[in-house]
């Protein structure tokens, strides 16, 4: 047998039936496991989960993050853009806000409010309620609209590029097949697969990285890793003949075609808008560490979910070298005929790469890692869906039912998830360039969480009518400019009509500038709207403020051996960002 084909051959198919079977054997295994120790149905096992080892909770917020848009979109970005959307991956930092400042605060709320919260709840709680429910609407919308048929999509088209799986059966058998795990597995499942399947995607994606710069330099790594970057020097072309480059992540000259896409110093200020949202604050994601307080005093639940973090902050700085850098290699290959190599579509760079430098098994037992990362993401968005639906929605107005009727509820939140999701697939498809719409989406969602949320923790004079008038003030503006983006291509063609002419600066203005000035606007009104409303309560206030035992608590979570970890995060962001600089 020739194990350099560059196609899956039987022994290929053979692994990943195999692969899949032991997989569902395992998650099966732990879930049964669970059940007996949880000795009856409880609602919040099933969504939160149990207390799970710090290295687990890592796994799962990184699992959590990775999904097909990974695997197509960065891959693809890296072959077409270069290191530009590094910014968004080179979060890891961020991820050590989430655990050295919110989950503090978050563990504090779930103290006051006597159970495990969700992000609504926290609104409700520091604000009113038609602020969380605003949120839960919000969040919902989201997911079904933007994550979950934007996975599926993407999904699909890895399927396709990898397997030769048409698009529709690997869309929808994705989806479905996602939705009967999480439907069956809850939160369990989804932290059994993030912890089976992320060992497997971080290696085989490093293999793909490395076989790939050793084929494109003639068996040198080194080699390979210098003949990509001048690759890259030589792209990027603008008007005046000048080629840029796509080997850096800041485009400061007007002339560069990158400029509008990574305008400047502002792209660093817009990614880490997105990047506190989505971190600090999005439900899918906070729901990996809210869940871990069972039978434990503050000061171990905050220790884990901490540690949890700081992993979930080291596995974050490897996207960019499973993805997107293979994705520049890829371009670098088929720019060179005598590769053999050859890319039609960038979008399907990873899967091309992945059988193109992988010796035959070894892309069986990658593959099944990479499906268990597309389970795994797609997973996560629906038991979050289904915890903002029973937690926010359906508790709240049927008080003492059973534990199983809640679960049950949840169950048939997430089938109805998965078929909006399905449904909307054919809508993402004709809305153009995918990665555009959402990154235009995120820009627009992110500044009204990311003010109220923060003003919420860290003002105590901010009232609750200024957080409510904030969400929905920014959610509307937005989508008003989400609107004007649909209408006019973001802002390409030229309309014509006094208002159009007059509101020019609003529909034209760069995506990350507007984003950055959103953000601006609405922290502005919601101190406005503080001065003319009542203040909030001793209670709220309460809820923020960190007694002296709680500090003690606090202080008792960590050791030098935390901070050390975190700092190691922080110099390799510095490193990454000196070097592509």
């Amino acid at each position: 047998m020739n194990w350099n084909v560059h196609e899956f051959v039987w022994l290929d198919w053979m692994i990943i039936v195999v692969g899949i079977i032991v997989v569902a054997w395992a998650i099966w295994r732990a879930i049964q496991k669970d059940k007996r120790a949880q000795q009856g149905a409880d609602s919040e096992d099933y969504l939160f989960g149990k207390g799970e080892p710090w290295y687990i909770i890592g796994a799962a917020i990184f699992a959590a993050n990775i999904g097909s848009e990974h695997l197509v979109g960065l891959a693809g970005t890296g072959a077409k853009d270069g290191v530009g959307m590094a910014h968004w991956e080179m979060q890891g930092w961020m991820i050590l806000v989430l655990g050295w400042l919110f989950v503090p605060f978050y563990q504090l709320m779930s103290n006051k409010m006597g159970k495990i919260i969700t992000m609504p709840d926290f609104l409700k709680y520091r604000y009113t309620p038609a602020t969380g429910s605003w949120l839960s609407i919000i969040t919902l919308i989201t997911y079904v609209l933007t994550k979950v048929s934007v996975t599926a999509f993407t999904g699909g088209i890895f399927m396709e590029s990898l397997l030769g799986v048409p698009f529709w059966y690997g869309a929808i058998g994705l989806i479905v097949l996602t939705g009967i795990f999480t439907v069956l597995g809850g939160m369990k499942g989804v932290m059994t697969l993030s912890a089976i399947q992320t060992p497997i995607l971080i290696l085989g994606s490093f293999l793909v990285l490395f076989l790939g710069l050793a084929a494109l330099g003639g068996g040198n790594i080194a080699t390979g890793w210098t003949a990509m970057i001048d690759f890259t020097k030589t792209l990027n072309t603008g008007a005046d003949g000048v080629a840029y480059g796509t080997n850096h992540m800041f485009h400061f000259h007007t002339g560069d075609p990158l400029y509008d896409t990574y305008p400047g110093f502002w792209v660093v200020i817009g990614a880490t808008i997105i990047g506190f949202w989505y971190w600090c604050t999005d439900q899918h994601i906070v729901q990996r560490v809210l869940g871990q307080r069972k039978g434990e005093s503050n000061a171990e639940v905050m220790q884990r979910a901490r540690r949890g973090s700081i992993a979930a902050g080291y596995f974050k700085l490897l996207p960019v070298f499973m993805f997107l850098i293979p994705g520049m290699v890829a371009a670098a290959l088929a720019a060179r005929p005598e590769s053999g190599f050859a890319l039609d579509n960038p979008d399907t760079a990873f899967g091309s790469m992945v059988k193109f430098v992988l010796p035959a098994g070894v892309k069986g037992l990658v593959t099944v890692g990479f499906i268990s990362a597309l389970v795994a993401s797609l997973a996560a968005f629906f038991n979050s869906c289904a915890t903002l639906f029973t937690e926010d929605f359906y508790k709240p107005n049927f008080k003492n039912r059973s534990e199983s009727n809640y679960i049950f509820v949840g169950r048939m939140a997430t089938v109805v998830v998965v078929v909006l999701g399905i449904v909307w697939i054919p809508v993402m498809m004709s809305l153009g360039s995918l990665y555009s719409y959402l990154q235009g989406i995120q820009s627009l969602l992110a500044p009204a969480m990311v003010a109220v949320f923060a003003l919420g923790i860290f003002s105590k004079k901010i009232s609750p009518k200024a957080g409510e008038v904030g969400m929905i003030g920014g959610f509307l503006i937005g989508m008003l400019r989400l609107l004007t983006n649909v209408l006019t291509d973001t802002g390409q063609t030229e309309m014509s009509g006094w208002l159009w002419e007059h509101t020019t600066w609003f529909w034209q203005t760069n995506w990350l500038i507007f984003e950055v000035w959103l953000l601006v606007f609405i922290i502005a009104m919601m101190v406005v709207v503080s001065f003319f409303t009542p203040k909030p309560t001793a209670q709220q206030i309460e809820a923020i403020t960190f007694s002296g035992d709680f500090r003690k608590q606090i202080a008792s979570s960590w050791n030098k051996w935390d901070i050390v970890a975190s700092l190691g995060i922080v110099v390799f962001c510095v490193l990454f960002y000196l070097y592509f600089w």
